[in-house]
């Protein structure tokens, strides 16, 4: 996927976040964590991070069922957000 396929796919998702995205949602967009102002669905690089501050440069991600499976890609994308400074939280959708 490019970057702008990326870009494209996250207009998509900040439409349908999924409950738990959406429950995490009404807190992070009222600065509840810190102060820090995060953005959902963003783009980076190839990736779409479910939560992001740039000013922390952190990545809050939510796993649920669509994560089942994936642990090696999800791995993968966490190294290569490393490289670019970016922190990853992971919580659990429930």
């Amino acid at each position: 996927m490019t970057h702008e396929g990326s870009v494209s796919r996250a207009r998509i998702l900040r439409r349908a976040l999924t409950p738990p995205e959406a429950r995490l949602w009404v807190h992070l967009r009222r600065r509840a964590l810190g102060g820090l102002k995060f953005r959902r669905q963003h783009p980076a690089g190839v990736y779409v991070l479910d939560f992001y501050c740039a000013e922390a440069m952190l990545a809050v991600e939510v796993d649920g069922e669509s994560h089942e499976g994936r642990g090696e890609h999800d791995a993968r994308r966490t190294r290569w957000l490393a490289t670019q400074g970016i922190a990853v939280i992971r919580v659990s959708a429930e």
